[in-house]
């Protein structure tokens, strides 16, 4: 399984509130050979402040899993 590491988050802010967040990352399998990294943007209704990383890394996952591997339609 990858370990997913959660390394900042950039929170812009308008009009008083949070207008867009991204979730940094850095991601490795177990055996170093598997590296990733990026961001992924988080809406405001899926970022509602000051989260736990373990909820960020989640949230993370399902998003990095879901760009590798799409549903068909």
């Amino acid at each position: 399984m990858l370990e997913i590491q959660i390394t900042a988050t950039n929170i812009r802010y308008a009009d008083g509130g949070v207008s867009s967040v991204n979730v940094q990352f850095q991601s490795k399998d177990p055996e170093g050979c598997i590296n990733l990294n990026g961001y992924i943007p988080l809406t405001t209704e899926e970022y509602q402040g000051n989260e736990a990383f373990l909820a960020l890394t989640e949230v993370a996952r399902t998003k990095i899993i879901n760009r590798l591997q799409p549903k068909a339609e």
